[in-house]
């Protein structure tokens, strides 16, 4: 039997070789760049280059200054520590075309945590790579072409329609109208729109807000399982956390939308419901038992918990991204009559066109709103940064010095290289005409990026398109918009998420048509 004393310094000892080699993986982590020679600002031991995210500093910010920094240095790529993950940050427009695009064999994986049998809900195709992404983004390609979201269109009108009642109803005739706080209702919109699409259900959040649903879709775009030390272990390293068996949504998330899809999916095939919508080309795909790859591979069809992860994804996806668009745009056109006037007279005339009828082939025809749309994801990217993982060594072309070694994550800073003055001159500007066809042609596909670029870019921008044309259609037909008291300029952005968000609402005078 050891000794007091001895089992003391046992426990000293061991404390000091698991404190050593902490130091010594820290000091490997923040130094891994600068022993490389590649540029790269000091990293916080704990945070990396991420120092006051979700506490005083908003992402984009972040990511738009580290770029700004370096973006005329010459540099192809400089060092950045993603909280312990180490990064090359990308400053060359070229490499980040060669990333996403032509060397795109070499990155087609994001690297991002996902635990399929522990945490099915987070295996869905943003998250999934190798193999398992793309035998996913096969199956699930063939559900966003032009035909199926011809499909889905009147779906989509209709819930627009109530949405213009529920507007109407808020906003009276009088000559001034009111003010209306848009974020929430625009959320409320895609909320539904999504809704029934995805899940084949009548939310009716434009006249019941506080909905489980509604609440349970909030809580898991700003709500984490855990606190933010475990949370950044997820982040930093996503193969550990999920041989560890670690979840990262929380329990009640979970629950909500597992069961929602085993009961819509339970239903359906027990009362031979048929519906036009996403959650019944799931099904399909379901039934079907088995899928032939591009490649002759015959795999087996999708589980319960695959399925639930696509749809789970698909409405995350879909309603906070296109109601933050619409938000910003409205914004935007609210401060900007002329082309707020534009963009109405184009709308009407499109219509008149179409016999007044907003129909698929009519919401594409329609050009200009179009413009206004990606000037609006250019001035407000979403989401700030793509990310990729490098699958083998990469010597970038014309620069021996610079490799990205194997396991390294990239991140190619799209809201930063959306405010690059080299591409978009005069930034800060908010300009629909740099959208015109002829201004489009002389600019490469990879300097704007809110939909990502090549093989893996976002499948279903299709139908955020689709929602989001319908949806500001509708509104500036029937509405104008126009700044009041309440309007915050500039606005005031959340740190916490990592897709750009106002703090409180965004609030503007609306008036009848």
């Amino acid at each position: 039997m050891l000794s007091a004393v001895a089992k003391m310094l046992l426990i000293i000892y061991l404390l000091i070789t698991i404190s050593a080699l902490f130091s010594y993986l820290l000091y490997r982590t923040t130094t891994y760049w600068k022993r490389r020679g590649i540029p790269q600002d000091v990293p916080h031991p704990f945070y990396g280059n991420l120092t006051g995210f979700r506490k005083y500093r908003v992402l984009h910010d972040i990511i738009y200054d580290y770029y700004s920094k370096y973006h005329k240095t010459g540099h192809p790529f400089v060092g950045f520590n993603f909280i312990q993950r180490r990064s090359a940050f990308v400053m060359d427009i070229k490499l980040a075309k060669n990333v996403l695009i032509k060397d795109f064999t070499n990155f087609a994986d994001r690297g991002q945590f996902h635990n399929v049998r522990d945490d099915p809900l987070t295996g869905h195709l943003f998250n999934l790579d190798g193999k398992r992404w793309k035998e996913m983004r096969q199956r699930l390609s063939p559900t966003f072409t032009s035909g199926k979201m011809k499909f889905m269109f009147p779906t989509v009108i209709k819930v627009s329609e109530e949405f213009m009642n529920v507007m109407f109803e808020q906003v009276p005739a009088k000559s001034d109208g009111g003010i209306v706080e848009i974020k929430e209702q625009m959320a409320r919109f895609t909320t539904d729109v999504i809704g029934t699409c995805a899940f084949g259900i009548e939310c009716n959040t434009l006249r019941t807000p506080e909905t489980d649903f509604r609440n349970m879709a909030k809580k898991a775009i700003t709500e984490m399982r855990h606190g933010p030390i475990l949370t950044a272990f997820h982040f930093s390293f996503p193969n550990v956390a999920r041989k560890l068996r670690m979840r990262m949504l929380p329990d009640d998330v979970h629950e909500f939308f597992m069961r929602l899809v085993n009961d819509t999916m339970a239903y359906r095939e027990k009362e031979k419901v048929k519906r036009n919508d996403f959650m019944e080309m799931l099904i399909e795909l379901k039934q079907k038992g088995t899928f032939t790859m591009d490649n002759g591979e015959v795999i087996k069809g999708l589980d319960l918990g695959e399925l639930a992860a696509q749809v789970f994804v698909f409405y995350l996806a879909g309603f906070e991204t296109s109601s933050s668009t619409m938000s910003y745009a409205l914004y935007e056109l609210a401060q900007h009559q002329d082309i707020q006037d534009k963009l109405r007279e184009d709308i009407n005339a499109v219509l008149e066109k179409h016999n007044g009828k907003m129909s698929y082939e009519c919401i594409k025809d329609m050009r200009y709103l179009d413009q206004v749309i990606s000037e609006t994801l250019r001035l407000y990217t979403i989401v700030p940064f793509l990310e990729r993982k490098a699958l083998n060594d990469y010597v970038v072309p014309g620069h021996p010095n610079y490799v990205i070694e194997k396991g390294t994550q990239v991140i190619i800073p799209a809201c930063a290289i959306h405010r690059d003055e080299d591409f978009y001159p005069d930034p800060e500007t908010f300009d629909p005409e740099r959208f015109s066809a002829e201004q489009v042609a002389t600019r490469d596909s990879v300097e704007w990026l809110p939909f990502g670029d090549g093989p893996r870019n976002c499948v279903g921008l299709r139908f955020g398109q689709m929602q989001t044309r319908v949806g500001l259609a509708q509104l500036i037909k029937n509405f104008k918009f126009s700044v009041c008291d309440q309007t915050e300029i500039p606005l005031v952005y959340d740190p916490k998420p990592f897709v750009l968000g106002t703090i409180g609402g965004i609030n503007v005078r609306v008036e009848r048509v």
